[in-house]
């Protein structure tokens, strides 16, 4: 309880510093579940506010949710495979077990999301998932995020706003095999035996993370910044662009 109260005040100061204002939800979740059922193609749900409410289990495959907010929201076991979040504001949601394979998740917020505790222990899916521009801070250690794009996404330590301690995203033992992190932020990111293998890297910072043991076989690393990483047992095994790479 003390970790979900924290990780929910957490999430609203960082709402309160430049993402959407929330209010109480527009739907109820009985409302919500009958728009899906009764949906002929994609649910509608774009721009609406279904924040704080409990879709735990609910189908929202392909729906459009393009800036939504699912703030708080518990979306525990949920399926977004393949749904349109663009831009949605999914600051403090509970994602254990949560299906976004092939979601669009381009420019969303993910801060402070809670994904321990409570009975489910499956970390969320973003296998082939589009997060380009994003911004996340979570613990998503163990999570799939095979062949997911996140083209300059911002999953870094933000130095300027560490009034309530360093928040930092975990991706510990995280498979990132073959995703497109092209440009992304990845400063002081926990990225212990992560798995990178084939991934695109280039340019990536990867300031102060730390990366003992992580997996970079077959990547493409040119252009990326691993200046002050802890790199202890790292792979780099037929790892291209070396070279340009700083900080190795």
């Amino acid at each position: 309880m003390r970790r979900r109260v924290w990780n929910i005040a957490i999430a609203s100061v960082l709402l309160g510093m430049g993402s959407r204002r929330v209010g109480a939800a527009q739907l109820s979740v009985e409302q919500v579940r009958e728009r899906l059922a009764a949906a002929p193609g994609p649910a509608e749900l774009s721009g609406l506010d279904l924040s704080d409410l409990d879709l735990s289990r609910l189908d929202f495959r392909r729906a459009r949710l393009v800036e939504a907010s699912l703030f708080a929201s518990k979306l525990v076991l949920s399926k977004f495979n393949g749904a349109d979040l663009t831009r949605a504001n999914l600051n403090g949601a509970w994602l254990m077990g949560t299906d976004f394979s092939g979601a669009t998740l381009a420019g969303a917020s993910l801060l402070s999301v809670v994904v321990l505790g409570g009975a489910v222990k499956a970390p969320p899916i973003f296998e082939g998932a589009d997060l380009s521009g994003a911004r996340v801070i979570a613990d998503f250690p163990g999570a799939n995020l095979r062949r997911a794009k996140l083209v300059k996404t911002n999953l870094g330590v933000n130095i300027k706003n560490q009034g309530m301690g360093q928040m930092r995203t975990d991706l510990s033992g995280a498979d990132l095999g073959e995703a497109d992190l092209e440009g992304a932020d990845l400063n002081r990111s926990m990225m212990s035996f992560a798995k990178l293998v084939n991934a695109n890297l280039r340019g990536v910072n990867f300031f102060n993370a730390k990366m003992a043991g992580a997996d970079l076989s077959g990547a493409d690393v040119s252009g990326a910044d691993f200046t002050d990483a802890v790199l202890d047992g790292i792979v780099l095994t037929g790892a291209k662009g070396l070279a340009s790479a700083k900080g190795l």
